[in-house]
């Protein structure tokens, strides 16, 4: 609340301002009548909000939000459970108090409504992540490689790219490496089959 007009006094309000500052720089305050004088008790300040779901098994649900203001005198505390409703806002009707300076209240608003921020593996696995790192380190060993070659050992051209004939064969090698898995697979098969032969005596 922000008093345009004639504020009451803050008690208790040193992180608010002061007593003059009454509803204008903490996040809750509430003003009371003592004897016919309307003052202002800090509720919560910025510094001190704990926030965390009304229900761990069902976060849709919504969150409580607890500010507190711990003085010399009173520990005061205004907990609000805002209920997710992604349609409209709704104020509170009311403000229970639990105890003898700490008051709950209850509201329905949309930011009470989580935000799904990576859900049905949309985020990079561990395997993406070291491929590219490996990728990073391939490219970093060229481009030190051929720098080096290049500079260094008056190498110019495509042969400054180190381990060239290794690279250029890598194709060739992967082939024949796969035709020969294909063939031992081939043959592991064919010697698995069962079959009979004719014996003559």
């Amino acid at each position: 609340m922000i008093f345009n007009h004639d504020p009451p006094r803050c008690f208790s309000c040193q992180g608010c301002g002061g007593p003059s500052g009454c509803g204008t720089a903490c996040s809750a305050l509430v003003s009371n009548d003592i004897r016919g004088y309307f003052v202002c008790t800090t509720l919560g300040q910025p510094s001190n909000i704990d926030i965390k779901p009304i229900d761990e098994d069902n976060p849709q649900k919504g969150v409580i939000v607890k500010m507190s203001a711990i003085g010399l005198k009173d520990n005061c505390s205004l907990s609000v459970s805002v209920f997710c409703d992604r349609n409209e806002a709704q104020p509170p009707n009311s403000l229970d108090m639990l105890g003898e300076c700490n008051y709950a209240t209850v509201l329905r608003h949309p930011s009470g409504c989580p935000k799904i921020i990576s859900a049905n593996g949309g985020g990079w696995g561990w395997f993406s992540i070291l491929m590219i790192i490996l990728l990073c380190l391939f490219g970093g060993y060229l481009l030190a490689g051929t720098v080096y070659r290049f500079f260094f050992l008056g190498i110019h051209g495509v042969e400054a790219i180190p381990n060239l004939e290794f690279w250029v064969s890598l194709p060739q090698r992967a082939w024949i490496g796969l035709s020969s898995l294909i063939r031992r697979f081939r043959g592991n098969a064919q010697n698995g089959r069962g079959y009979s032969s004719r014996v003559d005596f």
